[in-house]
């Protein structure tokens, strides 16, 4: 599947959306939003997509909801995604995130500059040919055992 270009931006509240795709014009990137959960699922499953910028809390499908589908599926597990959160970090959120697979969390209002940034080099991985000549880390077959 070819990589994708476009930076999904999703947020139930449209001043939101705005203050995302302000930020983010100036890197060049083809922008497209989502209102809802359901919407933003459509959207990676359509294709393109490099980089999502979810909401956590939305009404619905909370972004937390199309992250884990996400992870589910072997054409979107790859994609990063950032979350961002108005409701500030808390330890339970910061481990959720982190164990779905989340690339960020980053919490409202955000800074456009590290916004920026972020998407910018998530962009960028997204678009590397994979390092086949690295080893996968070994994982244990049995349990370890105490003398």
């Amino acid at each position: 599947m070819p990589v994708g270009e476009k930076v999904l931006l999703v947020d139930d509240r449209e001043d939101n959306l705005f203050a995302l795709r302000s930020a983010l014009s100036p890197l060049g990137y083809p922008l497209e939003s989502a209102t809802s959960g359901d919407a933003a699922l459509k959207a990676v499953l359509r294709g393109g997509v490099a980089v999502a910028v979810l909401d956590v809390v939305m009404p619905g499908v909370s972004g937390l909801d199309v992250l884990r589908y996400m992870q589910r599926l072997e054409q979107t597990r790859r994609i990063p995604v950032i979350l961002v959160t108005g409701m500030g970090v808390d330890a339970q959120l910061s481990r959720t995130a982190m164990r779905l697979g989340a690339a960020d969390l980053l919490v409202k209002p955000i800074d456009p500059w590290s916004l920026c940034i972020k998407v910018r080099y998530l962009h960028s991985f997204a678009h590397r040919p994979p390092d086949l000549t690295r080893p996968l880390p070994a994982t244990p077959t049995t349990p370890a055992t105490r003398p």
